[in-house]
């Protein structure tokens, strides 16, 4: 995949896949047409038309397939089965299964408050937040957070991020609360039900 195609499929596993699901359709046609809409996305980045004009649709069920079946191969190792439930207005919930053994041996303090002396092997994960863009910046506001159905802190969900969005490029990792650059040319993601449409 070209590297330009794989920074915004990470950039939908940073937002999305850490994000309880409703049952969806999964289904190989429709991560064939996942993957067929982000390279129109990356396309259009290079096209001259008006800024703005550009729209593609993009489902719930057809992201979800994706996950299944296309984006094992961008997930870290110790993160799998991310499904995601786009709500409406901004919202978005989802779900992902994270070996926690790695990130607790790397930051447990071993104190009996540390979350992270607690846990261990893989869980899931879930989060619901809400997904603000405009003038091709995002930010991404987490609202709950939890562990195996307990809730935990923020602080403990931006350990896991950090420790599974590491790269060479970015060792440090990524920051929930951080507002980013939208990629190719995308000005905002407008969510909606069970959709969300990217502007160009």
């Amino acid at each position: 995949m070209p590297l330009h195609l794989r920074r915004l499929a990470v950039i939908f596993l940073v937002l999305l896949a850490l994000i309880p699901i409703a049952a969806a359709a999964v289904s190989p046609q429709g991560a064939d047409e996942f993957a067929q809409k982000l390279a129109l996305i990356q396309r259009q980045a290079d096209s001259s038309e008006r800024a703005g004009m550009r729209h593609t649709r993009l489902t719930q069920d057809e992201l979800n397939s994706w996950f299944m079946y296309r984006a094992q191969p961008l997930l870290p190792n110790g993160v799998g089965e991310p499904q995601v439930t786009i709500v409406g207005d901004g919202r978005l919930a989802g779900r992902a299964v994270v070996d926690l053994d790695a990130v607790a041996k790397r930051h447990s303090t071993g104190g009996t408050f540390d979350p992270l002396s607690l846990i261990g092997g893989k869980v899931p994960v879930s989060v619901t937040g809400i997904l603000y863009t405009r003038d091709g910046l995002a930010r991404f506001e987490v609202r709950t957070a939890e562990m195996s159905g307990i809730p935990v802190p923020v602080t403990v969900l931006q350990e896991l991020v950090i420790y599974y969005s590491r790269t060479p490029e970015r060792p440090q990792g990524v920051r929930l609360d951080d507002t980013f650059a939208l990629p190719a040319n995308i000005l905002q993601i407008e969510v909606g039900q069970g959709q969300a449409v990217v502007v160009q």
